[in-house]
């Protein structure tokens, strides 16, 4: 009864900011519910003179709930047919992935990022966009305001992929009698689940193709989400193993493997069991619109955590190394799909 007494009333605000949210992402998906929600949390942060009252609910929810949002995602993945369809794309992914990760590490370096904004970027650039910093964020103990900063960066060039990429396809010779080499190039280039929709469905609806595109570009981009096992799992033992050298303390099991991520991995492996023995695929859907919601509701509370000002401010070096991840995926991806034959 305490928790309810104390969490209640940041709660209920969160959830009061994240309906609408949700509902304007599914009225215009290129913009997105998490990104309205965090947008709308900054400007109630503004006009809030005391939080107080708030504080404990808005934490709970930019922690635990976030941590919730994860793990049901897991629901989505069916590891089965995942590796199958995307075994095309895996030698791109993979690349991807790893030019956007040492561009992340590098200008960190370069240009005196902090390290957890660094890494949000980084990996939110490379996997999965929000998803990703939803996963991680937890782990390396980033605070709301990093948060904050990386799912805006992420936003902002989803955003302008989902606007260029099907113009960039169609000046490049993709083909126009099949969506796969433009769904395997959205489905790598760009790391959010909405964009990736958006921008998939319009060269589709340019080439009258059905949903062809969109199917593959979705499944290339489960196939992504999937790196975030060995990435926060990585990421975890390299945090606790620092720690250790730090208080010499001995490594715990909990430490080097977050809970939340194996309730994740045990997840997509009931999904991946369950539709392999005859279960119908759409019995997890309300699992999957219901992690979609939370990290909506957990954006509300980074947001009302966060100093709009502030993120103006301090976001100019997160826009540049957002943007030179953008770039290297992109040139990366393509040049990969050309060297394998898929365009």
């Amino acid at each position: 009864m305490n928790i309810i007494k104390r969490n209640g009333p940041g709660l209920v605000l969160c959830i009061i900011i994240a309906i609408p949210s949700w509902l304007l992402g599914r009225i215009y998906p290129i913009l997105g519910g998490p990104i309205v929600s965090i947008l709308v949390g900054m400007l109630i942060a503004i006009v809030m003179k005391d939080k107080s009252r708030y504080e404990a609910g808005i934490k709970f929810t930019s922690k635990k709930i976030l941590q919730y949002a994860v793990i049901l995602l897991g629901f989505g993945l069916n590891l089965s047919v995942v590796l199958e369809t995307g075994k095309q794309s895996l030698p791109i992914i993979i690349s991807t992935i790893t030019t956007s990760l040492v561009i992340a590490f590098v200008m960190h370096k370069a240009l005196h990022i902090p390290a957890n904004i660094s890494t949000l970027i980084g990996v939110g650039s490379s996997i999965c966009g929000g998803s990703a910093i939803a996963a991680t964020a937890p782990i390396i103990d980033a605070d709301d305001a990093e948060v904050a900063q990386a799912i805006s960066v992420i936003f902002f060039f989803n955003l302008l992929a989902a606007i260029m990429f099907p113009a960039l396809g169609t000046w490049l010779g993709f083909s126009h009698t099949s969506g796969n080499a433009f769904g395997v190039f959205a489905g790598t280039a760009i790391n959010d689940t909405s964009s990736v929709t958006a921008a998939s469905s319009t060269w589709d609806s340019m080439y009258h193709l059905g949903s062809g595109t969109l199917d593959k570009a979705v499944t290339v981009k489960l196939t992504r989400t999937l790196a975030i096992i060995p990435i926060t799992i990585a990421l975890a033992f390299t945090r606790a193993k620092k720690g250790r050298n730090n208080d010499r303390n001995r490594l715990s099991f909990k430490q080097i493997f977050p809970v939340f991520i194996l309730y994740f991995i045990l997840a997509s492996v009931i999904t991946t069991l369950a539709t392999n023995f005859g279960v119908a695929t759409s019995i997890f859907t309300p699992f999957k619109e219901l992690s979609k919601f939370l990290i909506i509701l957990a954006m509300a509370a980074i947001g009302l955590n966060t100093d709009i000002i502030k993120l103006v401010k301090n976001g100019g070096k997160s826009i540049i190394m957002g943007f030179c991840c953008w770039i290297g995926i992109t040139v990366v991806g393509l040049s990969l799909q050309h060297l394998l034959g898929i365009w």
